[in-house]
């Protein structure tokens, strides 16, 4: 059904007279398909006309890192509808009038009984230059449940990283990924604003159809595409002493992580608890640090004896000291593990565990 609508679309794009008005009805009844659209198909760069921003859309035929020595499927070579002007955009603002509409659809759609999905939005598109690579990293921003007024989490890819996450998914998920698409490379015009304005368009899809299956959107792979480069640049910020850039992305990560649902396997969000910690101490908010580790406590919850527990315990007696509160309850749960020798004492510090933790 998919393809004999993209078929129908095409000619009536192409003006091929009574077709024009069926071909819109049907695909105005069907607006997402199970399919990717093509790589080569019309109409994209008007679409994401702005909302999507560009720093460079250089007009070369280079090989970019991203696009590997792969041969082209036949009948993929460059032909005159790879535009030499950019896409007319407004930039920011564009992509900011997109992401408000968004936030009306999530508040609209938060009594309904239809389950919750992340939408995602490719909101800028950089030409990197890395001697001697050259790539696009893509930011996208991700929507989800919660206040209306909540800014989207944001995440920042390259192609590689797409299509290593649609590989891992297809060695693990044969069946559930057999009607996903995927953009195909390029040997040459990686850079220009139309094959941009197109591999963004074709991310926004693919991440999309990833959360609509459920076998899928909880998947490991998945789940580190998201928010595992985030956690890795937020730890080593953090080791370094760089506390305020470090508490954005530890910030970030955190927010991912709720939108996609993964604090019933807490390890990394009790991780991503300690950076916040860490960061808000350091940067002599004790209030906050107290309140992450409250949270931290209650994903642990009565669970057998975490590695974090102890020392999350024992920042928790000290923030409550410093700021007066209550520590008894705290205090009395740290000592019943010491005397069970299920801790050293006194036990290791958050920072201490954060500077060890190997993330893989």
């Amino acid at each position: 059904m998919a393809s004999r609508l993209l078929h129908r679309l095409r000619h009536a794009l192409a003006g091929d007279g009574p077709g024009e008005a069926a071909a819109g009805a049907e695909a105005e009844q069907f607006p997402e398909s199970s399919e990717l659209e093509d790589d080569d198909a019309e109409g994209l760069s008007s679409r994401l006309s702005g909302t999507l921003s560009f720093t460079s859309a250089e007009d070369e035929d280079d090989e970019d890192d991203d696009a590997g020595s792969d041969p082209l499927p036949a009948g993929d070579h460059e032909s005159g509808e790879d535009a030499e002007g950019s896409p007319q955009s407004d930039g920011p603002r564009g992509s900011q009038l997109l992401t408000r509409q968004l936030q009306d659809f999530w508040k609209k759609s938060r009594n309904t009984l239809a389950p919750q999905r992340l939408l995602f939005e490719v909101t800028s598109a950089n030409v990197v230059k890395d001697p001697p690579s050259k790539y696009v990293l893509y930011t996208l921003a991700v929507m989800g449940p919660g206040p209306p007024d909540r800014q989207p989490t944001q995440i920042s890819r390259r192609y590689s990283d797409f299509e290593r996450l649609h590989r891992s998914l297809q060695r693990h998920f044969r069946g559930p990924m057999a009607a996903i698409s995927f953009p195909r490379k390029r040997l040459r015009r990686n850079f220009t604003a139309e094959t941009i304005a197109r591999r963004s368009r074709a991310f926004e899809q693919f991440l999309g159809h990833l959360q609509a299956v459920p076998e899928l959107r909880h998947a490991p792979d998945l789940q580190d595409f998201f928010v595992l480069p985030e956690l890795r640049r937020a730890q080593s910020l953090t080791c370094t002493g760089l506390y305020r850039e470090a508490l954005a992305l530890w910030a970030n990560a955190w927010q991912l992580q709720v939108q996609l649902g993964t604090l019933s396997c807490p390890d990394r969000p009790l991780l991503t608890l300690a950076g916040l910690a860490i960061c808000h101490q350091e940067l002599e908010d004790p209030g906050e640090a107290r309140a992450c580790c409250e949270r931290a406590l209650q994903l642990l919850g009565d669970k057998s004896p975490h590695p974090l527990l102890a020392p999350f315990l024992e920042a928790h007696v000290r923030l409550s000291w410093r700021l007066g509160l209550d520590k008894r309850q705290s205090e009395a749960q740290l000592q019943a593990l010491q005397e069970a020798g299920l801790t050293p004492t006194p036990p290791p510090s958050l920072k201490e565990l954060l500077i060890k933790e190997v993330l893989d």
